[in-house]
């Protein structure tokens, strides 16, 4: 009787433990279940990603009880996916997945309030989403309001996500995770680009490895992490010697992917933060990419213009800035509706930079807005403290400045620089808090 006794205990905190995890082992299986339904409805080659992005939710929903930004952490590495993935025909990829998720983990799980910056940054991107709110009811159509939600998602969800990983402690892993993954590609961009040079073809490489990525996605990507790496500030904790070799790394593969945006974005970062914190050795001599960046730019379009080539980027680009104009001119207010190029038959090519973009899909209202928001976006994080604001300022402006040159509104591309935003501005409240905490136990100290 006493032996029972003894043991009902251990036995009832077994089953209590068991029950306690039994919605792991639920989720795990559904999610397996979901797995193998779209690898059989969709094939190996679409369903793939789908059930790489689910069992990423699950594996981060699993963990989420002791690590409470996993998803968040884990979503990281997916922002620079932008397969799509077979989720109710909505043509969301898994960037926009990963997105989803780790907006919804921090807005739950993360701590507020937010500090007077981010929530400055998030009433800019408000008054840019109702200024486009107009073009949602002018042009009715299913594809025109999720694009509305989907860019509120883009700059204001990935804010808040970045914002949740710095508040928490998580900015140092949250960015090497980024730059990290930036590197992988800029390994795989090698590989492709050496094995495309042995066999005599020195034109722009489209990295292969470890997924097909198309060369202005793989450049503008690299060149955020290559912002991160040569910002490296003092509260990323991250060796010099290391972020130099990321650095030089992803400048190489930017270079080889011959991607315009990213080099003239990238330089513009690199001055940008050079400025900011004054010239070094380091600064003056990574300073020196400046000359012949603007100068392979430069290289590379007097070639095409030479070429006459009617079909390379420079004249298809001049082609479609007319054709977009044209456009523009027959809704001159509200626009055609968000991403009318994919709905639109009559109209099937894409505005080739960032204002013409705004303005043929959300007219002089939506422009007016993006203006407004961009003018507030440089002001609030200009005055920032240029410890944490310089990296945040410089990776955004970087977009602004890519945007120039072909569609601004790119799922990883815009992002990946808003998410480092984010991060910057939740670390500089955790450094505070960490500092206050350092304070009050040496007071405590003192007084014993």
């Amino acid at each position: 009787m006493s032996q029972s006794t003894a043991r009902a205990p251990v036995w009832r905190m077994r089953i209590a433990d068991w029950w306690a995890n039994a919605w792991r082992w639920v989720l795990f299986a559904t999610g397996a279940a979901l797995s193998g339904y779209f690898l059989l409805e969709q094939g190996v080659s679409n369903g793939i990603f789908t059930a790489g992005a689910i069992a990423a939710l699950v594996i981060g929903a699993s963990i989420t009880q002791s690590k409470p930004m996993a998803i968040a952490l884990m979503a990281m590495p997916a922002l620079f996916i932008v397969e799509r993935v077979a989720l109710g025909g909505l043509g969301l990829s898994v960037s926009d997945v990963a997105l989803a998720a780790a907006f919804g983990t921090a807005v739950l799980l993360g701590t507020r309030p937010y500090s007077r910056a981010l929530r400055q940054l998030l009433w800019l991107n408000f008054f840019y989403q109702f200024t486009t709110l107009f073009t949602v009811i002018v042009n009715p159509y299913a594809a025109n309001t999720v694009e509305w939600f989907h860019a509120w998602l883009l700059v204001s969800g990935a804010m808040v996500v970045g914002w949740a990983l710095g508040r928490g402690g998580y900015a140092r892993i949250a960015l090497l995770l980024i730059v990290g993954t930036a590197c992988v590609i800029a390994v795989g961009t090698l590989i492709t680009g050496i094995l495309q040079y042995a066999s005599g073809d020195f034109g722009p490489v489209y990295p292969l490895v470890p997924l097909p990525i198309h060369k202005n996605l793989a450049g503008t990507a690299m060149a955020f992490a290559a912002v991160v790496a040569y910002a490296n500030p003092d509260w990323m904790a991250w060796r010099k010697n290391w972020a130099s070799a990321a650095f030089w790394l992803l400048i190489l593969a930017i270079l080889m992917t011959q991607s315009r945006q990213a080099i003239v974005g990238l330089i513009f970062a690199i001055v940008l933060i050079a400025s900011r914190r004054g010239a070094s050795g380091r600064s003056r001599l990574v300073l020196l990419l400046v000359i012949p960046g603007i100068w392979l730019v430069t290289v590379m379009v007097i070639e095409q213009v030479e070429s006459q080539n009617q079909y390379n980027s420079v004249f298809q680009r001049l082609q479609w800035f007319r054709e977009v104009y044209a456009l523009w001119k027959l809704s001159p207010v509200f626009g055609h509706g968000l991403r009318y190029w994919y709905t639109d038959t009559t109209a099937a090519f894409q505005p080739p930079q960032a204002e013409l973009e705004v303005l043929a899909s959300a007219g002089l209202v939506g422009l007016v807005g993006f203006v407004a928001m961009w003018i507030g976006i440089i002001f609030v994080l200009w005055h920032v403290d240029p410890r944490f604001g310089t990296l945040a300022l410089a990776v955004t402006l970087s977009r602004l400045v890519q945007g120039q040159f072909d569609l601004f509104w790119v799922a990883a591309q815009v992002s990946i620089p808003f998410v480092i935003a984010g991060i910057c501005l939740g670390a500089k409240v955790w450094d505070e808090s960490q500092a206050r905490s350092a304070r009050v136990q040496r007071m405590h100290v003192e007084r014993r």
